[in-house]
Order: C-alpha cells, then structure tokens, then sequence
C-alpha cells in the first residue's frame, strides 16, 4: 500500500481527536497487511535526515513498541513475530538503526539506542547480530562525540535488555574498558562523559569477574568516585547512582573503599545539590539493606551463616555517620507534611537513620538522644520537628529494654506536643512517632513492663481522637497511632483496656469518614483501616457495639448504590468508598461471624448484606469486586450450608472473577471464595462444580493469567474434591494431566534467584494441596481404586522433591501429608508402591526428625497411616 508515512506520523500527533484516530487507524492496517514493509518504513523515517524529529521520534517509539511489552506472553508473541521476519528485512532494519546512531539530532540517536538494544534483547539470545557489539565499539574510536556519546548510551542500554549470560567474557571486558574510558575525568565532553556513567550503572551486573579482580576493580571504583567529583551535576548523579548499585552488587568488596567513599558522600550531603545528596544517603541506606539482610541470615535457625560475611560497615562509621544524617533532618521544606509524595532530604536521611538503627540496634540509641533533648524544646519548629523525627526513627531496631525508659519519659511529652504545639509539621511527626511507639514498644510478645498502662491509656486515646480533629495529615497520623494501639490488644483476652473507650472510639473514627476534607493525606483510607482494626482486636464484652456498627455501615455502603449521574471523578470516590465499605463489613463479618454468642443474632443480616454486595457487583471497578468478593467469601465462611440461597444470584459474578485475567487479583481473590464456598456448602456446591471447574481449567492453560494465579487454582481443585468427595470422578481425566504435567515442571525447575525459588515452592504446594484433597476427597468410596492409576506418578513427584533438595518447611509439611494421604485412602494397595519408591523412608525419617512441629506433627500421622498401608 502506498501510504505517505511522514504524514500519518505527524497526524498521529495531531492535537485534533478525529486526525490522530485516523492515523492511527493506517498505521494499524499497514503493520497488519505488510509487517516487514511497516518496520522498514519506520527505520527509514528514523534514519532518514531530512524528515521531521517529530515523526522520526514517534517512528522510532513505534519500533520499540513492535520488539517489546510489559506482559510476558505478549513480550514472547512479539520476540517470536520478529525472529520469523524476513532475514533481508531484519538486515536493513538493522543497518539503518546502526546508521541512525551518528545523526546530529539528538533525540533520533537516542531512539535508535532504545530499539537497538530491544533487537539485541532479542538476538543475542539466539546466537544472532554477532557483530552488533563489535560495530558498536568501532563507533567509540570516533572523532564526534555525538556518535561516540550515541553508542555509549546503546551499550547501556543493551547492558539492560541482555543477560550477562549471553556475552563473552571479552567481550564484556570490551564494553567496561569503552564505558569507563568514556567516563574518566580526561573526557572533554561531558555528554559522552554522562553517557558512559549512565552505561555503567547498566552494565555493573556484567562487571563480576573484573570486581573479582583487585586491579580492575581499582581502577573502575576509582573513575566512579572522581565522577562524584565533576563540575556536572547529573553526571555527579549518575556517579552516586553507580556506587548505590555497586553496594548492593558488590558489598563484600567494597571494604578497602569505605573511607573515600564515606569522605565523598559526607562532602555531597553537606554541600552539594539535592538530587546529587540524595544519591549520596542512598549508597548508605543500601549499605543498610545489604546488611540487614546478612545479619537476619545469621540469626535465622536454620543457617547459621550467610553466603557473604557482614563486614560492619555501618556499625564501624557510626560515630560519623550518625551526626550527617543528624544534620539533614533540619533541613526540611515547608508543608513538606501535605504533599504525599514528598522526598527530599530530611526525608531520606530519616530513612537512613531508621535503617541504621535496624542495623546497629541498641548502639544508635546513644549517639541520636543527645540531639533529640537539646533540640525537642527549642522555639524553631524545624528543631522541634527534627528532633521528633529522630526519635520516631530509631524506634525500630534497638531492645526494648533500651528504649522502654526512654519512651516512658518521651510519652508525656510528646501527647502534650500533639494536642498544644503551634506547629503541624510537628504534631504530624509527633502523631507518626507515637504510632512508631505503639507498633514496636507495645503489645503482649513483650518482655518489658507495658508502656501503656490502666493509668495513661485513657489520657492517651483522649489526645488521640482530639487530634483526629485536627488538619487531615495530623489526624490521619492519628489514626495510624490509634491503629497500632489497638493491634497491641489483639492477644489480650476479655480484658482489653480499650473496652470502656469502645463506643467513643468507634463514633469518633466515623466522624472522621464523614468530614468534609477525608479525602486529603488519605485521611477516610486511614479512618476505615483503623475502624477495621479495632474491631478485629475488639472482645466479646464489646461485640453488642459491633453489631450495633452492621447497619450503620450497611446504610453508607446502601447510599452509595443510590448515586446515580456521577462524573468520572465522583464514581472513583465513590468507588474507593464502596471498597472501604466492604472491607469493613468483611472484618465485622469475620467477627460476629466467628464468635457463637453473636452468630447466629448476626446473621439475621445477611440477606441484606448479600443484596449489596451483588449490587456491588454491578459497579465495574477492580478494586471494589476484590472487596467484596473478600466479603462474600467471609460470609459463606459465617452461614455455611445456609449460604447455598444465593448460589443461584451470586454464581454469575463468581464466574466473572474467574475470567477475568486482566486484573488478576480479583481473579485470584475469586480463586481463594471458590476454596470459602467449598468449606460453607460442602456437597451443596456440587450444581455449580461444572461451570467452576471448566472455568479454572481454562485459567490453567491460559498464557495470559499471571502465574500467581495458578498455585491457588491447583489448591483450589483440591478444596472441590474434599467439598464434593467421589462426585470429583468426572473431573479426574481433565485435573490429573494438569496436575502431573506441572508437577514434573515443577520438581525439575533449577530456581535460578530467591523470587522463582519462592514461586516454584508455592507452585508446589498448591499441586501437594490439590492431591491431597482428592485423595482424602475418595476416602471411605467404593471409587477408590479409580486413583490407583496416578498414584505412581504421585509417589515419584515426592521422590523428585526430596531428592531437589530446595523445598521449605509448608512444602515437606504437605508433601508428607500427600504420603500420609496416599497410604490412608488407597490402603493395602499402596503398600508396595510405598515400599518400592526411592526415597520415601528417608524422607519420612527426615520429616519425623524436624525441628518445625506442623513438619512433625504430619509425618507422626503419616508414618501411621504408612505402616497400616504396609503391614496390609
């Protein structure tokens, strides 16, 4: 097809709605009729001179677009689509983005940067564009340095598309050689200079045999501290970007650096600009990160050593590091407490200074007091505040034998300071502080004498439901203290001490849904959480209160339903409220729903209660389906069989959340009710189990649904089949293969980090949860013997399971469970497969010889079970 494509590119950024819908409409028909043609017209327009950056910049944005997407089995479909195109195609595509990298405008060589590296994302891969690295760092002995900055900024960007895995060591060797030479100081230019550190920070993930090496290492480390030091502020950024990366990447070699680096990073805090001092603390924050993470290694049971040795880094720059970030809290913005997304300086290095006291713990405790009691009372809120926020900051990490006398003494003070200081910003952080005080100085795991006693709590909920008067940010902060001080009362019995405040608490968190401002500083948000978590620590002597809440909420939830002609912003209030609304009816259902003293007069509610939610329904919006589908399921937990009369109403909804792989919490949300209704209506869900079963198998072939869904969905069948016994015959032909196929995926999958190990082993669990609920589904039923057939297949998942090696504790707990299973409900029959399997006596022996009592607990049952299966 003939289409002027310069002209269509411009129209497509036509400020008039009906020429850019056009536009786009071509561009559609042009990819879909003639791919290769559209792709090479696009890196024409891009590479071609004489057009306008305009379209040559949206040409480039397009092919970007056509190699890359956010959704993994799009990303696949687009990966696959290009490899498939024509080989002479792909050949000039290829050579006009080469040739793009040395046009004078800058934002086509940008572009063509971005594409290259997709297509090299793509091909490198396969063993494919062997030459693209080769021809790239030719360019880099070029005179212009608009070319060499161009290239520079392509093996970043590569740096970020490519595994290191797939480049040779040297050529990677050649890249960091370019990429550090383009940032020595000697580089006249400083775009190329920025470029090249820019690149560094992407190819630091490639750079572990040089870190490995004391000479190379030297030298990079060297050239990123002297570009701390440039004249140029983004390339001072950049510099401090590449030593928060090199922390985190290289923490154990950074030891002989330390003392540079915490000289550069104390100059930039002091002195240099913002976005530069920001990067500086964060290198300290990292260094933090990494060694919380090592020391939590150290302490955990089960190894007693970590991969890395901690080396103390923060511990041993305590002395100076602490008094640096000291100073940067006095250096906070006016109403920096209104604006939600405010980082700036006195922001981060509070943050550090929190992540310093998890570090170091009680030895904080001392260097930070000293400036909190010289600056609490001084007449400059900014003292004031700083001083607060200092004090809020290590509360998390040091003993509480450390901290309990300091806070007795604070307390006081700082409940007069939230109800009398002339400052908000103080009041804010003094608010926020004293939720810092209640989450980790208070509760029953405590050893210390309580903090909050019969003689001050009711001093302290008074100051705190007056300061939910205050301004939204202040009152919002108080509602996040009050919620930690509920929470604190969770284990105390029947004898909360917040009982005789209950009413008042209740109707003040009400009162501030209902004010005007509650939508400012996520003041309803926080007024619903706090509502729910009182209620969820509430005791029965306060439950008649409760249920008097149940119709309150009911009417509010009822309103909203009532709205009609709302403008988009009107109907996403409303839409956040409704979800607020259900929330809260879930936790209230989940408490009267849960108690036998108040069951049975609750539930008189529920046909109303299902009637809103179904309402609900009708509202399309994401988040307000999680909520109350969360609610519904809550429901069907509280009336049991008697949840069978909305079967009919509610099953069509149902069904919905399990299509819907688009916003797939709600599918997995919907995914966790249909595990709820099995529970509630055991049998009784059987009329529905087609429907629901077709739709979950179609679920798990899908490539769309996220992954996270799937473990759930395996869970999911066998909740089905305890719930509806030998009834889950017919689906045995349509689960079994699914279940089998993943289960072999999933015993021979080499995690290659912690998050895939996390997902193999829920994977895992899911498939372990699916057989043992069929199993125990079967049990006592003439059909028994229809699962004789698969019982092989399940033996040897086990014995590939025990012999990885890398499952944790709730895995061998229901793995050995399934065994149990097995030899419970098949009996003598699976007496000599038992005997004949690998590894199921060592992994018996094992389970039994567990610390972990649910672990041993388990095989206790299943060791009986095996040896009634054995002995026959």
């Amino acid at each position: 097809m003939s289409l002027d494509v310069t002209q269509v590119l411009l129209s497509a950024q036509s400020a008039d709605g009906a020429i850019r819908k056009h536009a786009e409409e071509s561009l559609k028909q042009f990819q879909e009729q003639n791919l290769p043609g559209f792709l090479l017209s696009l890196s024409s327009e891009l590479a071609n001179e004489e057009k306008p950056e305009e379209s040559r910049r949206l040409a480039g944005l397009i092919l970007k677009n056509a190699l890359d997407a956010k959704e993994q089995h799009r990303k696949n479909e687009l990966f696959q689509r290009w490899l498939a195109l024509d080989a002479g195609a792909k050949v000039q595509i290829k050579g006009l983005l080469l040739q793009t990298l040395t046009s004078p405008v800058a934002s086509a060589r940008s572009t063509a940067s971005q594409v290259i590296a997709k297509v090299a994302g793509i091909e490198i891969p396969q063993k494919q564009w062997p030459e693209l690295i080769v021809s790239l760092l030719s360019n880099i002995h070029q005179v212009q340095p608009n070319v060499k900055q161009a290239t520079l900024e392509t093996l970043g960007y590569l740096c970020e598309e490519v595994s290191p895995e797939a480049v040779d060591q040297d050529q990677v060797n050649k890249i960091l050689t370019a990429v550090v030479q383009g940032m020595n100081a000697s580089e006249a230019n400083s775009d190329v200079r920025l470029a090249a550190t820019r690149a560094l920070y992407n190819a630091l993930g490639f750079a572990q045999v040089n870190f490995s090496n004391d000479m190379e290492r030297d030298y990079i480390m060297r050239v990123v501290c002297e570009a701390t030091q440039s004249p140029e502020v983004k390339i001072r950024q950049a510099a401090f970007e590449c030593l928060v990366a090199i922390s985190s990447t290289y923490y154990d070699k950074l030891a002989t650096y330390m003392q540079d680096i915490f000289n550069i990073t104390a100059k930039a805090v002091r002195g240099d600009e913002e976005s530069v001092a920001l990067q500086a603390i964060e290198f300290w924050s990292s260094i933090c990160d990494e060694e919380i993470d090592i020391l939590d290694e150290y302490s955990s049971e089960f190894t007693a050593d970590s991969d890395v040795p901690c080396y103390y880094f923060i511990k041993q720059a305590l002395p100076a590091l602490v008094p640096m970030l000291l100073e940067t809290l006095l250096k906070q913005e006016e109403d920096q407490d209104l604006d939600e997304g405010a980082w700036n300086l006195a922001m981060a290095g509070g943050t550090c200074l929190g992540l310093v006291a998890r570090t170091v713990g009680d030895d904080i405790v001392p260097l930070v007091m000293p400036f909190v009691e010289e600056n609490i009372t001084k007449s400059d809120w900014r003292q004031r505040e700083a001083a607060t926020y200092a004090f809020g900051s290590i509360l998390e990490g040091p003993s509480a034998d450390k901290l309990a006398p300091l806070v007795n003494v604070a307390l006081n003070f700082m409940l007069s300071a939230l109800m009398k200081d002339p400052s908000n910003h103080v009041k804010d952080t003094t608010a926020w502080t004293l939720g810092r005080i209640f989450e980790f100085l208070h509760g029953s795991a405590l050893e210390t004498p309580p903090i909050i006693t019969a003689e001050n709590c009711q001093q302290i909920l008074t100051v705190l439901l007056h300061s939910m008067k205050d301004v939204p940010n202040v009152a919002e902060k108080a509602c996040g203290a009050l919620y930690f001080l509920a929470q604190g009362y969770v284990d105390a019995g029947s004898a909360s001490p917040l009982s005789p405040f209950f009413q008042d608490i209740v109707q003040n968190l009400l009162m501030v849904t209902h004010r005007e401002d509650a939508g400012e500083s996520r003041l309803r948000t926080a007024a619903y959480e706090t509502l729910n978590e009182v209620v969820r620590c509430s005791t029965e002597e306060t439950a008649p209160i409760v249920m008097q809440l149940v119709p309150v909420i009911m009417m509010e939830l009822h309103q909203t339903l009532e709205a009609e002609k709302l403008s988009t912003d009107e109907r996403e209030k409303r839409s956040e409220l409704q979800g607020l609304l259900c929330g809260c009816l879930q936790v209230i259902i989940q408490k009267l729903g849960g108690m036998e003293t108040t069951k049975y007069s609750f539930l008189q509610y529920a046909d109303q209660m299902m009637d809103l939610f179904l309402r609900v329904f009708a509202c399309r919006n994401a988040t307000v389906h999680e909520e109350a589908m969360l609610a519904i399921g809550a429901l069907a937990y509280a009336a049991g069989p008697n949840f069978a009369k909305y079967m009919t109403q509610f099953y069509q909804y149902l069904e919905m959340g399990l299509q819907n792989f688009e916003e797939y919490q709600v599918c997995a949300i919907t995914v966790g009710v249909v595990g709820d209704l099995c529970r509630a209506l055991e049998d009784k869900i059987l009329p529905f189990c087609d429907g629901i079963m077709t739709q979950l198998l179609k679920d798990l072939s899908s490539n769309q649904l996220h992954r996270s869904v799937k473990p759930p969905i395996f869970s999911c069948f066998g909740d089905i089949a305890l719930a509806i016994g030998e009834n889950f015959e017919k689906y045995l032909i349509y689960a079994m293969p699914m279940l089998q196929s993943a289960a072999d995926l999933s015993a021979h999958t080499t995690a290659t980090d912690d998050e895939m190990l996390d997902y193999t082993n829920q994977l895992r669990n899911g498939i372990l949860e699916a057989y043992s609920g069929i199993l125990q589904g079967f049990k006592s039923s003439p059909k028994t013997q229809l699962l004789m057939p698969y019982a092989p297949h399940i033996l040897h998942f086990l014995d590939a399971l025990y012999n990885g090696k890398d499952m944790d504790d709730s895995v061998m707990k229901t793995a050995i469970g399934v065994l149990g299973d097995l030899a419970d409900t098949l009996g003598v029959h699976a007496g000599p497969l038992i005997s004949q399997s690998t590894s199921s006596k060592a992994f018996l022996d094992e389970c039994l010889a567990s610390d972990d009592p649910l672990v041993k607990e388990s095989a206790d049952w299943a060791s009986i079970a095996i040896t009634r299966a054995v002995s026959g």
